[in-house]
């Protein structure tokens, strides 16, 4: 099992990352996400609370050059079901999930992200009601953009105290590293939302973090326990 904070404190720059776990009393559900970025455009940014999840907002709208590939919806609940996602295609498996059809038959539709030459991976996760859990990244294959490989990771019922972890990027680099294999094994162990948060937050490189999202779901009366943290607060 991977110790996190420590992946994170050696890890300039891992990019986008989700968690999805089980706390270690066994009685919620534990999503994690968390941007960084290395230009001003990137940085410029704060999650901000919606009716049904987070959006991106830019925090000087000022210097916001093309929103388009960071400003999004990265989490949306459709009925019990708790979409986190790295883009828009938060949109498309809502979009989905409301027509009966699958998370993994939205992803089917997209790719990774037309930003050569990182082609930087798209990483969604989605967690059920019970607590159990689906991860994908949709990624170039090593770096030709003209193939697509998609990868997706089921979870049906969580082990307490843990989840499972990935990232757009695997570290700093000219392009950039995409994630490889399969999502890393991380404890949960923090007791609230807020403790794991300030943890995950305080692991975070100070340069190049911008937000982060926790979110601890009881999984018997559906009650959300929520902290964000912007670097623009």
């Amino acid at each position: 099992m991977m110790d996190l904070n420590q992946y994170l404190r050696d890890t300039a720059y891992p990019g986008r990352g989700i968690v999805l776990g089980r706390t270690a009393d066994n009685k919620k559900a534990a999503i994690a996400y968390f941007i960084m970025g290395r230009s001003e455009n990137s940085r410029n940014r704060v999650f901000e609370a919606t009716e049904d999840g987070i959006r991106t907002r830019a925090f000087d709208g000022s210097k916001m050059v093309d929103p388009s590939l960071i400003i999004y919806h990265p989490v949306r609940i459709v009925g019990g079901d708790t979409i986190v996602t790295n883009g828009d295609q938060t949109d498309t498996i809502r979009d989905y999930l409301q027509k009966g059809q699958t998370f993994a038959a939205a992803l089917r539709t997209r790719a990774f992200e037309p930003d050569g030459p990182n082609w930087t991976p798209r990483i969604s996760g989605m967690v059920k009601p019970n607590g159990g859990y689906k991860l994908s990244i949709l990624k170039s294959a090593d770096g030709d953009p003209s193939c697509c490989c998609r990868y997706f990771f089921e979870c049906d019922k969580p082990v307490a105290g843990t989840g499972h972890f990935i990232s757009t990027y695997e570290g700093d680099g000219n392009p950039l590293p995409s994630f490889r294999g399969e999502p890393k094994r991380v404890a949960v162990t923090a007791p609230d939302a807020k403790t794991w948060a300030e943890e995950l937050w305080e692991s975070l490189n100070e340069d190049n973090k911008v937000s982060l999202f926790v979110q601890y779901i009881d999984l018997e009366s559906g009650e959300r326990e929520t902290v964000i943290l912007n670097k623009h607060q």
